[in-house]
């Protein structure tokens, strides 16, 4: 499992503990400013953890031969939006090439299934009153560098598929919430700042829309898919549940008893999707799976745990490479 210190391979990790106990698990992880091995720390005796990076062929091919690996999962990515627009070459070395050396690696060993995380941004965007949502067979139209970088990598996992006969399977997500998350995310970021009574920089757009899944749902999703999803094939995880950034910041504030004074309006970035909606019937019809954590129980749950486990995130506060809010966006040095 790739990129296993970070929010959603964390909490993947904690749920297959609990549901494959008995498994053998390697994680690869280059601990890049949004990795954090305390996340799984509690996890260090049932798993092994190998520091490096997913583009490393000749390090992969000696873990999967070592360890005979039958399921490799890639998480690993560069994430954050803000970040991307800064430092693009950095998105497409990371999710693109590094993703091929992956790839080079399972090809030449043969695993049995290679399992690609992926996002519902690749699509691009769609209105705020509009009536579609994205399907498997929806066009590619990324517009930020981070969403084509996401794009790039499911267009390489896909030619292994076709073109060397490499197993594969992907998955394209909604956003997801949950514990673990680095605070530079709209949830954490929100629900911290909150905490310590700062403002919260909500994007000029205030009405943009994401749709919303629990992380544990999204990892169960992956373990159907892997145990049970057809090989070459592309399934959406969704739950329908859309809430816009003004209405997260209500939850956050109302959760914590904050006053609505915190909210700010801070300048949009570029190209600032408006709406991603993703259809899930063929994951939901074909194998059965259904969210659930409902959105509200989540929400209150993912808040409450932010404010038991400062600790975890105080020290991640300060490595968050983007200063949102400026007069233009500035990096940390």
């Amino acid at each position: 499992m790739t990129g296993g210190a970070g929010f959603i391979g964390s909490n993947f990790l904690r749920y297959w503990s609990q549901s494959h106990p008995k498994d053998e698990v390697v994680v690869l992880d280059a601990l890049t400013y949004a990795g954090c091995r305390d996340s799984i720390s509690d996890l260090e005796k049932w798993l092994t953890f190998v520091e490096g990076n997913i583009g490393d062929t000749p390090l992969v091919t000696q873990l999967l031969r070592d360890y005979k690996v039958d399921v490799v999962v890639n998480f690993a990515a560069e994430s954050h939006n803000s970040l991307a627009i800064l430092e693009p070459e950095r998105f497409f070395q990371t999710n693109v090439i590094s993703t091929v050396g992956l790839l080079e690696a399972c090809r030449e060993v043969g695993v049995g299934r290679f399992h690609h995380v992926s996002t519902c941004e690749v699509y691009g965007d769609l209105d705020l009153d509009s009536t579609d949502s994205f399907t498997e067979n929806s066009p590619y139209l990324p517009r930020t560098p981070y969403n084509a970088s996401k794009a790039a990598s499911d267009h390489a996992v896909r030619s292994y598929h076709y073109t060397y006969g490499v197993p594969i399977s992907i998955t394209n997500c909604a956003n997801n919430y949950g514990p673990y998350q680095f605070p530079e995310k709209i949830i954490p970021l929100f629900t911290t700042n909150a905490i310590d009574d700062t403002p919260l920089p909500l994007y000029a757009s205030v009405n943009n829309k994401r749709e919303w899944i629990h992380v544990m749902d999204h990892a169960a999703a992956i373990d159907l898919v892997v145990d049970k999803g057809d090989n070459g094939e592309t399934y959406h995880v969704g739950t329908a549940v859309e809430k816009s950034i003004v209405e997260i910041a209500d939850i956050v504030l109302s959760h914590l008893g904050k006053p609505s004074t915190l909210k700010t309006i801070v300048p949009d970035r570029p190209s600032h999707d408006r709406r991603y909606l993703l259809d899930s019937t063929k994951i939901r019809s074909t194998l059965g799976w259904q969210p659930t954590i409902d959105f509200e129980s989540g929400m209150a749950e993912t808040i409450q745990w932010y404010v038991e486990n400062r600790s975890w995130w105080e020290p991640l506060k300060g490595r968050a490479p983007v200063v949102e809010g400026a007069a233009k966006w500035t990096q940390r040095t």
